[in-house]
C-alpha cells in the first residue's frame, strides 16, 4: 500500500468515526503499517482533517515529533500482534461507560457480537503509558478489539476498514447491552 493510499484511508475512516459519533473533538487516533514502521495521526489532530499530516513512526519505540500521545500502544500492537496492519483508537460512549461497570470483559449478546467478538477484554492503564500499551497489545494478540477502562476502544485488523469495523461493532454490542437492560426494567 502506498503512502497516498494510507492517507486516503485515514481520511475516509476518520470521517466515518465522526459521522457515527465514535469520536468527538480531537479525541482518538489511527495508524497503518508502512514499510518498516507505520503512519500515525498527529497528537491533538482531528481524525477527519488532512491525513497527510500523519507522521511516520519506526517500530523501535523512538517517538517521531508530533506523533499521537498513544504511539506506545500502536508500537506495542505492531510488535506484539504482528497479524495486525492497522489500528483505530476511538472513544465510543457506550463502550467507555460499560467498561467502568465490568471486571475484565464484556460478554456480547447480539448475533453480530457473538459471531465476531463474543467477549471483549477490558484492560487497565492510564492513557499514553507503557502499562496501557502492554495490556492492549496482549489483548489484541488473539482478538481484534479491546476496551481501555474508562478511556476507549483499541481495534486492530488487516487494514483500517477492519479496525473500524471492530470499533463500530464494540459500540453496537455495548448499546445492545445497555438497551436490553433498560427495556427489562
Amino acid at each position: 500500500m502506498t503512502d497516498q493510499e494510507i492517507f486516503s484511508d485515514l481520511s475516509r475512516i476518520g470521517k466515518r468515526l465522526f459521522t457515527e459519533h465514535l469520536v468527538g473533538g480531537n479525541f482518538g487516533n489511527m495508524s497503518a503499517r508502512y514499510a518498516d514502521g507505520y503512519f500515525i495521526t498527529r497528537t491533538g489532530s482531528y481524525l477527519d482533517a488532512d491525513p497527510a499530516q500523519a507522521v511516520l513512526m519506526p517500530l523501535n519505540g523512538r517517538v517521531t515529533p508530533g506523533a499521537s500521545s498513544e504511539w506506545r500502544v500502536h508500537t506495542a500492537i505492531y510488535n506484539e500482534a504482528e497479524q495486525h496492519a492497522a489500528v483505530v483508537h476511538a472513544h465510543p460512549a457506550h463502550a467507555v461507560a460499560l467498561s467502568l461497570l465490568v471486571e475484565d470483559e464484556i460478554r456480547t449478546i447480539d448475533s453480530e457480537g457473538k459471531m465476531l467478538a463474543p467477549s471483549i477484554t477490558v484492560v487497565d492503564g492510564a492513557p499514553g503509558t507503557q502499562e496501557l500499551a502492554d495490556a492492549v497489545a496482549k489483548g489484541l494478540r488473539s482478538a481484534n478489539v479491546v476496551i481501555a477502562r474508562g478511556h476507549g476502544t483499541f481495534a486492530a485488523g488487516k487494514d483500517l476498514d477492519q479496525a473500524y469495523l471492530f470499533t463500530s461493532l464494540a459500540e453496537h454490542c455495548c448499546k445492545i447491552l445497555h438497551y436490553t437492560k433498560l427495556y427489562r426494567q
